[in-house]
């Protein structure tokens, strides 16, 4: 069958999805490396099912561009211009640095200037694809690491236009040296930016507010693609990245009441084209080259991947990234990315490359790409673990100022009591063992110390000797306990009050003799079913009863439970059907036994002297 039809095609590729990704994801390798392994068992090199790469590459290049415009709804105006200085300095600095070394490394091993330049400016750039996906992938994007990850990316997007407009300025035929650089093409590009900045502002808005009121959700999908591709196709008529133009309009939207409903139209098209994009880099590795000369494209690939990842991590440090997350920033940008397809594409057809420079650089790039998958699974299961375990910094010398209170673990929760606490005049010592959490701490002046609570020198230093009250409000349920174990041992006085994860959490609370605990959730989840007994047609006042009776007769019925704590479970979670059953009773009962059940069942609650809940 030599003639694939469109529709066999499309089979092909999700039938190879369907396969490779599931394996790959079992194994631990992520999702985009199962991608490039299906790219490659289907292309050329592998089944031949597909033979035609480069068409299909162009075609998936529009995933990438619908990643683009989600980040950038992601990300408004105000957000952008707060992140000017890593984009402009730390990308700057990784583009700029990338080059000259790479330049010098190619004139050293004899390339001619021009060609030494192109190929660095080509491999300095990484894969904004690859690099998104994987950092999405595992939900690192709001990290440092991937804060400072996009920016280096979104800097590489925009010096692709520079590089794009130096190249014709390298070339050796006549004809391109005597073009000069295009100062109407540079005009055109940033009339291009002012237009979609303009629109975005001022029709955007008004034209997405009237395809809303048609409320037809798919003309509005429509809209949405029609949208992206537009300014995709504005930017690239004036030779700019498809990409940044959908981006700016992402930024753009940002702000807006419809950016929710955008980002959930273009999801199932990001996610399936990116799926698309990274099959086709598989299947254009060309193993021939690779055959021929193995040791030479090996050494390009891997030599690229670790110069770039050097680079990158000195960087990362320079700029104060945490020490746990400077390998990952490394390793994700550290190959060589999708724009350098295309400007040794644009090198080739000037004559500043020959062919056989072009097919081997092309190869060294999707080659790198194929390393970083495998070096996140590296950072992920031994580099990451080792940086958890190396010797953390030395704590904070820690003054006695005489509080009456400490709160051990200055989260969330931690927060919230501390800052009632001082707003009513009451100032407490405040521990923290997260290094990081406390720099962002002290950026919004908390004063906090950097400590594990559970070290008994530590305790003494914050002055539990004279305290009165320790909150324990630490993420680790089972160093609370240790915690509230090693006060009661060791300072009697001290009263203590815990957060407590869920029931069972609280059970072995109470096992351990804690004064007070709090349930992280209950009550916020408590107010939101009120809200949503009265969004349901309940009165005020009796949506608040059923809330007070809920309140009162879950906090009798864990007590209950817990005289059981060490009998069989399904002892307890008979009580617990029953409880249920009984509570179901009451609520549907008439209105005056609900307010005099919850008044009695409340003022009860209140008088215990056991640890209580509310």
């Amino acid at each position: 069958m030599e003639d694939h039809s469109l529709l066999f095609n499309a089979f092909t590729y999700l039938l190879a999805a369907v396969i490779a990704v599931p394996i790959s994801k079992r194994l631990g390798f992520g999702a985009v490396l199962g991608y490039l392994l299906a790219g490659v068992v289907i292309g050329p090199w592998g089944l031949r099912l597909i033979r035609e790469a480069e068409d299909i590459l162009h075609f998936a290049e529009f995933g990438v561009v619908l990643l683009l415009f989600a980040i950038g709804l992601e990300l408004n105006p105000q957000r952008l211009w707060e992140m000017r200085k890593p984009i402009l300095g730390l990308g700057a600095a990784q583009v700029i640095i990338t080059m000259l070394l790479l330049a010098g490394l190619g004139v050293a091993f004899d390339l001619s200037g021009p060609i030494a330049l192109v190929a660095a400016m080509g491999l300095s750039l990484s894969s904004t694809a690859m690099a998104l996906q994987l950092l999405t992938e595992k939900n690192l994007l709001p990290t440092p690491a991937g804060h400072s990850g996009f920016s280096v990316l979104l800097f590489q997007d925009i010096a692709v236009i520079p590089m794009l407009a130096v190249i014709p300025l390298l070339s050796t035929r006549v004809e391109d040296v005597n073009a000069g650089f295009d100062w109407l093409a540079l005009l055109q590009a940033l009339a291009v930016i002012v237009l979609i900045v303009v629109g975005g502002r001022f029709v955007l808005l008004p034209v997405l507010r009237l395809i809303a009121a048609t409320g037809l959700r798919e003309v509005f999908t429509a809209f949405s693609l029609l949208l992206v591709i537009a300014t995709g196709l504005l930017m690239q008529a004036v030779g700019m990245s498809m990409a940044l133009g959908a981006f700016l309009a992402g930024v753009l939207l940002a702000e807006s009441e419809y950016r929710h409903a955008l980002e959930s139209d273009i999801e199932p098209f990001k996610g399936l084209l990116l799926g698309l994009f990274f099959i086709a880099v598989g299947m254009s590795i060309d193993f021939g080259i690779l055959l021929r000369d193995p040791l030479l494209i090996a050494g390009l690939a891997l030599g690229l991947v670790a110069i770039k990842a050097v680079i990158l991590f000195a960087l990362g440090r320079l700029y104060g990234l945490p020490s746990r997350q400077l390998p990952l920033f490394a390793l994700v940008l550290s190959q060589g990315g999708e724009f350098a397809f295309v400007l040794f594409s644009v090198a080739q057809s000037t004559g500043v490359f020959p062919a056989a420079v072009t097919d081997t650089l092309i190869v060294t790039v999707a080659l790198s790409m194929l390393t970083t998958p495998l070096l996140m699974v590296v950072n992920d299961r031994f580099l990451e673990p080792f940086l958890d375990h190396a010797p953390a910094p030395k704590m904070d010398d820690i003054e006695d100022a005489g509080h009456a209170v400490i709160i051990a673990g200055f989260g969330r929760f931690g927060q919230i009591v501390g800052r009632l606490l001082h707003a009513n005049g009451i100032d407490a010592t405040v521990l923290e063992h997260d290094p990081n959490h406390i720099e962002t701490l002290r950026r919004f002046r908390f004063k906090v110390f950097y400590g594990d609570a559970c070290r008994l020198e530590l305790l003494r230093a914050a002055g539990a000797e004279r305290a009165r009250l320790l909150v324990v409000a630490i993420d680790e349920a089972d160093a609370a306990l240790r915690l509230v174990d090693l006060v009661h041992q060791n300072f009697p006085q001290i009263k203590v009050i815990a957060r407590a994860w869920d029931v069972a959490h609280v059970f072995e609370l109470l096992e351990h003799d804690v004064d007070v605990y709090e349930r992280e959730s209950f009550e916020g989840a408590l107010r939101l079913g009120e809200e949503a007994l009265k969004l349901l047609g309940f009165s005020a006042w009796r949506a608040k009863q059923a809330a007070h009776l809920f309140r009162a007769h879950d906090e009798e019925t864990l007590r209950e439970i817990y005289r059981h704590y060490h009998e069989d479970f399904e002892v307890r979670a008979r009580i617990s059907a029953d409880a249920r059953e009984r509570l179901r009773e009451m609520m549907q009962s008439d209105e005056e036994h609900l307010s005099i059940a919850a008044d009695e069942a409340w003022h009860e609650t209140v008088s215990e002297n056991a640890p209580t809940s509310r």
